[in-house]
C-alpha cells in the first residue's frame, strides 16, 4: 500500500471516530471480559429458550384461531370426529395432525418453555447461593425475580389456550382462586371470565396476554437485565489474579461470542431433539373441555404444580363473617403463600446485606455456598419446602400407584412441610462447616500421598504432599482462625480478598 494513501486512510478514519466516536466505545465493549465457568452459562440457556419461544410462537400465531365457538370437529384425528369441541381446541388439533410440521412446531414451544422456567429459576438459584445479588446488583435481582414471574405467568396463560380437558381444569381452579379473594374476588373472576365460568371470553383474553403483553413485558426485563449485565462489573470466582477490582475471564470478542454461539445452536438443537422424540401435552387424549368432567390424575407443568400441592395440603378451612364466606383452604395456599413467597424474594439481599453489615461495599466476588452456611442452609430450607409441595400436587397419583391411603399421603406431606426445611436447613448448615473445617485440614497437612512410613519413635505417619488442584473459589491457603460460635464459619477476609490466594 501506498504510504501516503495509508496515512491519508488512518487520518480520515481518526476524523471519523471524532464526529461519532463508535469504534473507540464498541472496542471497549467487545474487550469486555466474561467468566467462563460453567455455572455462568444458565442465564444464557434462559436467553436461547426465550428465543425459540418467541420464534415458534410466532409460528404458530399463524394457524391457532382462540374461539371458543363450539364447532364439530372434522380432521385427521378420529376418535374426535363428529364431536361438539370448541374453535381453540379444533385448531390445536389441526396444527397437530393437518399442518405440516405443526406437532413438532407445538413440541419444541412447549419444551422451550419450561426449559425457559427452570433456567431462570436454576440462574436465580446460582446467584443466590454465591451471593452475587448484592451490592450494587440487587436491582437486576428484582429484574430477575420479576421475569421469573412473568414466566410463570406466561407458561400457565399458553397452557390454557387449547381449551383441552387438562386446561380447562386449571381455569377452574384459577378461578376458584380468584373468588377466595375477599370483596374483590368475584368481580376479577367476572372481568377475567367475562361472564359465568367458563364463559366466552377467557381464552381469547389469555391469548393476547400470551402473544403480545406479557413477552414484550419479558422481552424488556430481558433487555434491562442484559444491560445491567454489561454496565455493572460482572461477578466472577475467587482466585489468583481474581480480585474486587477485575474481571478475569474471556473477552467478548472473539470467545465469549464463539462459545456463546455454540450455545444457541445446542440449545435450540436439543429442544427440537426433545420435541421430535417427547410427547408433551397431547391434548388429544385429554379431548375437549367440559364443566361436567374432570381427568383422573390431571397434573399441570411442574412451575405450578407448587400451588397444586399447597391447594391439597390445607385443611377445609372457612370462616363466615356478616353473610361472607372466607374461604382460608384456597386463599392462604394460593393467593397469601406465593405473595409471601416472592416478597420474601424481592427482600432477601437487603436483609442480607443489613444483617452481615455488607450493603456499604461493593461485591464482585462470589461466595461458595460452604462459605456461607446460614444462607445456603436457607437456600436448601426453601428447596425442600418447595419440593414438598410439588410432591404433593401428585398426593392421589402416588397414593394409586404405591396402593397408600390418600389422605394417610395427606398427612405424611403436612407433617414433611414443616419439618423437612427445619431438617434440612440444620443438616445443610452442618455440611457446610464441616467441609470448611475438611478444606483447612487438607490445606494445612497437604494431600495424602498414599505412603506410610515409621517415625523415629516406633509409630506410623502418612506421607503429605503439598495440594496443587483447587476448586473453582477455592482458597490457596488456610483461612483466618476459626471465629466464635455463630459467626458465619470460614468467611473470607472482605478487606483483601486477593491474599488468601496466594500460592504458598
Amino acid at each position: 500500500m501506498d504510504p501516503e494513501h495509508g496515512a491519508a486512510g488512518e487520518r480520515l478514519a481518526d476524523a471519523a471516530d471524532a464526529r461519532l466516536p463508535v469504534h473507540d466505545g464498541a472496542g471497549q465493549l467487545l474487550r469486555k471480559s466474561f467468566p467462563d465457568h460453567w455455572s455462568f452459562l444458565l442465564g444464557e440457556i434462559a436467553l436461547y429458550s426465550l428465543i425459540v419461544l418467541v420464534l415458534t410462537g410466532v409460528w404458530l400465531t399463524f394457524f391457532f384461531a382462540p374461539g371458543m365457538q363450539d364447532v364439530v370437529y372434522q380432521g385427521s384425528y378420529v376418535p374426535l370426529l363428529g364431536q361438539p369441541v370448541s374453535g381453540a381446541f379444533d385448531s390445536t388439533l389441526r396444527i397437530s395432525f393437518d399442518v405440516r410440521g405443526g406437532l413438532l412446531m407445538r413440541q419444541t414451544h412447549h419444551w422451550a418453555a419450561l426449559v425457559f422456567v427452570a433456567a431462570i429459576g436454576v440462574h436465580l438459584l446460582r446467584i443466590f447461593f454465591t451471593g452475587a445479588f448484592r451490592r450494587p446488583r440487587e436491582l437486576n435481582w428484582a429484574v430477575g425475580v420479576t421475569l421469573f414471574t412473568l414466566a410463570l405467568a406466561e407458561g400457565f396463560a399458553g397452557y390454557s389456550l387449547p381449551d383441552d380437558l387438562l386446561s380447562g381444569t386449571g381455569l377452574r381452579i384459577a378461578q376458584g382462586i380468584m373468588q377466595s379473594i375477599p370483596v374483590a374476588g368475584t368481580y376479577l373472576a367476572m372481568f377475567a371470565f367475562g361472564s359465568e365460568f367458563p364463559g366466552h371470553d377467557i381464552v381469547p383474553r389469555l391469548y393476547s396476554l400470551h402473544i403480545l403483553l406479557l413477552p414484550g413485558a419479558l422481552i424488556a426485563l430481558v433487555t434491562v437485565h442484559l444491560i445491567l449485565v454489561f454496565s455493572l462489573k460482572h461477578t466472577h470466582w475467587r482466585g489468583p489474579g481474581h480480585k474486587n477490582t477485575n474481571v478475569v475471564g474471556k473477552p467478548l470478542y472473539p470467545r465469549f461470542t464463539a462459545s456463546s454461539l455454540g450455545l444457541s445452536l445446542a440449545v435450540c438443537g436439543v429442544l427440537v431433539v426433545l420435541a421430535g422424540v417427547a410427547q408433551i401435552n397431547p391434548v388429544w387424549k385429554y379431548g375437549p373441555y367440559r364443566p361436567d368432567q374432570v381427568s383422573t390424575g390431571s397434573q399441570p407443568d411442574w412451575y405450578v404444580g407448587f400451588l397444586e400441592g399447597s391447594l391439597r395440603l390445607v385443611p377445609p378451612w372457612e370462616t363466615n363473617l356478616a353473610g361472607h364466606t372466607l374461604m382460608w383452604n384456597v386463599l392462604l395456599p394460593a393467593v397469601v403463600l406465593p405473595a409471601l413467597l416472592f416478597l420474601v424474594l424481592y427482600a432477601y439481599p437487603f436483609a442480607e446485606q443489613r444483617l452481615s453489615g455488607e450493603w456499604r461495599q461493593e461485591q464482585h466476588l462470589c461466595d461458595r455456598p460452604r462459605e456461607r452456611p446460614a444462607r445456603t442452609g436457607l437456600g436448601v430450607a426453601g428447596i425442600t419446602f418447595y419440593g414438598v409441595l410439588l410432591l404433593a400436587g401428585g398426593n392421589d397419583v402416588m397414593a394409586q400407584t404405591f396402593r397408600i391411603s390418600v389422605n394417610a399421603l395427606t398427612w405424611i406431606f403436612r407433617v414433611l412441610l414443616i419439618a423437612a426445611p427445619v431438617i434440612a436447613f440444620f443438616l445443610t448448615r452442618a455440611l457446610c462447616r464441616a467441609l470448611l473445617h475438611a478444606e483447612q485440614e487438607r490445606l494445612a497437612a497437604g494431600e495424602e500421598t498414599g505412603e506410610v512410613r515409621q517415625n523415629l519413635a516406633g509409630g506410623y505417619e502418612s506421607g503429605h504432599r503439598p495440594v496443587t488442584s483447587f476448586r473453582p473459589g477455592a482458597p490457596r491457603r488456610p483461612l483466618s482462625p476459626v471465629r466464635p460460635p455463630g459467626s458465619r464459619a470460614g468467611r473470607p477476609d472482605r478487606r483483601h480478598p486477593e491474599r488468601e490466594h496466594r500460592g504458598r
